[in-house]
């Protein structure tokens, strides 16, 4: 097996932003081996987030969410293989369902996240699922959306924006009850509800009307699949090290399938600075990966941005009810997170003082 401390050969399973911002990282920082960036599905390297906005509300065609233009990664040395899954790693190779062997000094698995289902019930996870949605809305069918996440409800808003009749059920007490306190919540719950979303918090669902199209927006499982063959530590995903390196010092790990020291994450952004981290780290570089998560969300106008711990005393400026707010979470008399609405300027600056 070649030396995984001297890489030449670098092999990325996952073609999502982790492992494409990876491959790019490397290019840009100087590597000049051979990277060979690996994915299940057959569309090139695309940009996740307006999945369930913009391409869903027709806004942009699916070929604008590229990351990269088809010639981009020949003309980078980067070697592109879609529509193939690995199935098999480590010792130096990893086995693609299409037999064939991919040799590795260092290896990346950017593996992502596979989306909880529910019986009869759509997901949205890819461009695929993404266009049939959109085409469901164009058949004027209902749409019921289980969950009340950042995706259920920005699938919501994109879809009642189309003109579809739209129920949304979160079994917990509250929408976004993962991200945002309760009093933060309760202005988008009543921002739906303007915009005649029939909104049911507390609630199991139970079935849905006939012809309505029901999508599951309960979250994610990391994909954990290969890791476990290839017998690395997994535990609610692939356990890394503060530099994102798995149990076996060759494989690193990072985006939505990694559980670093600090927990599991699940956001574009976080998988983006996640990819940049390990790239670094596989050329040698002994990084943590320290960066405060954050996210945005845009539904009917507001937009929404979370970054950092929501936790310790809030200093408001603004009101939140009124859509138009910045909240600063202090601890110790430190900033430790933020919540925005509509105030992009004020975000840049809080997520600066967080350092991020």
């Amino acid at each position: 097996m070649p030396d995984p401390s001297r890489p030449s050969r670098i092999v990325i399973v996952g073609t999502g932003i982790a492992g494409t911002t990876a491959a790019l990282t490397l290019r840009d920082e100087g590597f000049t081996g051979s990277i060979v960036l690996v994915g299940a599905e057959p569309a090139e390297p695309y940009r996740r987030p307006p999945l369930s906005k913009d391409l869903l509300a027709g806004r942009v065609p699916a070929e604008r969410l590229r990351i990269k233009a088809p010639e981009y990664w020949e003309t980078r040395g980067i070697g592109l293989r879609t529509g193939t899954e690995a199935v098999a790693a480590g010792e130096g190779r990893v086995l693609l369902a299409d037999g064939a062997s991919l040799p590795y000094d260092r290896l990346l698995l950017a593996t992502g996240g596979r989306p909880r289902t529910l019986p009869g019930a759509s997901t949205l996870r890819t461009l695929g699922d993404a266009l049939a949605l959109r085409a469901a809305l164009d058949d004027g069918r209902p749409l019921a959306v289980v969950g009340g996440g950042l995706v259920g409800l920005e699938v919501a808003a994109t879809a009642r924006g189309l003109g579809a009749d739209v129920t949304v059920v979160e079994a917990a007490p509250r929408v976004l009850g993962r991200i945002l306190p309760g009093p933060l919540a309760e202005p988008i719950e009543r921002l739906h509800r303007e915009h005649g979303v029939e909104l049911h918090t507390g609630r199991a669902f139970t079935g849905a009307a006939p012809g309505t199209h029901v999508l599951a927006a309960i979250g994610t499982e990391p994909e954990t699949g290969l890791a476990e063959r290839a017998g690395l530590a997994v535990a609610d995903g692939i356990v890394v090290d503060a530099r994102l390196a798995t149990s076996d010092p060759a494989v690193y790990a990072a985006g939505d399938a990694a559980r670093t020291p600090s927990g599991r994450r699940e956001h574009w952004s976080d998988a983006q600075a996640q990819g940049v981290t390990a790239a670094r780290n596989m050329l040698g570089a002994a990084l943590p990966h320290t960066a405060a998560p954050w996210c945005w969300s845009d539904q009917y106008g507001l937009t929404l941005q979370i970054c950092g711990a929501l936790e310790g005393e809030q200093k408001i400026d603004g009101d939140p009810s009124e859509l138009d707010a910045s909240v600063s979470f202090i601890s110790d008399g430190v900033l430790t997170g933020a919540v925005c609405f509509n105030r992009p300027k004020d975000f840049r600056t809080l997520r600066a003082n967080l350092g991020t």
